[in-house]
């Protein structure tokens, strides 16, 4: 009897020492969710392998956060503050495949950003209104990514690098931004098209804002021809015509200005010699 409880006890310290102030454990799942939580908890059960931080007010994450949580799975951080999270976060989170950082204040998703969690399945960083650019390397080292949800945020173009570096893609949600269909766009939309098959994608909820002639059409409803004047070229005899154009347009104009100037002049004459027969 002693030695037994003596044996949990020892487990339960290995196991970091009990389940946090304002959170519920339940096996290997810690919710700290709503809970109006401002910082993280600063220790959790070492065997953690769910965490639920969503629905606070969250606004940083200390560096190395998880580098002792090598039993983590999911990651939930929905509905907080964060605007960033620290370099080499997920260093010691290998086993992390599921991430949520939707409903936050992210503008930019940087370069390596996720580069240690080369294990993440599933990645949700839809609802950030304020997420206007991911850089072309924000996901380097995803190759086993198959759910990526960038919906509803700022986005009006997306780098093409960003998503060639995901081989495991399958999943893949954009509806909801201000999406920019011009020229530059077409990269993009021809590797869409060609993943559209086996990319399970909100296509029809993605919708172009600009330019005018196309704003409210969906993506994937743009074709080859849509995007024909983006690749006219002008050959010698165009440059010559248009030269030509220039050179008659301009002796024109000049040929008026000096017809103007004349006209203009009797009139001047005119009025004057009228004006001396009334003296």
């Amino acid at each position: 009897g002693p030695w037994l409880v003596a044996a949990a006890a020892a487990v339960a310290a290995g196991a970091g020492g009990g389940c946090p102030v304002l959170c519920t454990c339940r096996g290997q799942a810690v919710d700290c969710s709503g809970q109006r939580l401002f910082s993280v908890p600063p220790e959790l059960p070492l065997d953690t392998g769910n965490l639920s931080l969503a629905h606070n007010r969250i606004a940083s994450i200390p560096p190395g956060y998880l580098a002792c949580y090598g039993q983590l799975r999911a990651l939930d951080l929905r509905n907080n503050s964060l605007a960033a999270l620290p370099a080499g976060l997920f260093l010691g989170a290998r086993r992390l495949a599921h991430l949520d950082l939707s409903y936050n204040n992210f503008s930019l998703v940087a370069a390596d950003m996720f580069l240690e969690a080369s294990g993440l399945l599933r990645l949700d960083l839809s609802h950030n209104p304020g997420l206007r650019r991911v850089h072309p390397q924000a996901f380097r080292g995803l190759a086993q990514l198959r759910e990526l949800d960038l919906s509803y945020g700022g986005l009006s173009a997306i780098s093409l690098d960003a998503l060639e570096g995901l081989p495991g893609l399958v999943g893949l949600r954009l509806g909801g931004n201000p999406w920019v269909c011009g020229c530059a766009m077409e990269p993009f939309l021809k590797w869409l098209r060609g993943r559209i098959q086996r990319c399970a994608s909100d296509s029809q909820l993605a919708e172009c804002r600009a330019p005018p002639e196309v704003a409210g059409a969906p993506l994937l409803s743009l074709t080859e021809e849509s995007f024909q004047a983006c690749h006219l070229t002008l050959t010698l005899d165009d440059y010559l015509f248009i030269a030509f154009v220039g050179f008659v347009v301009s002796i024109a104009s000049v040929a008026t200005n000096f017809l103007l100037g004349i006209t203009a002049n009797c009139c001047h004459r005119w009025s004057k010699a009228s004006e001396d027969e009334d003296v």
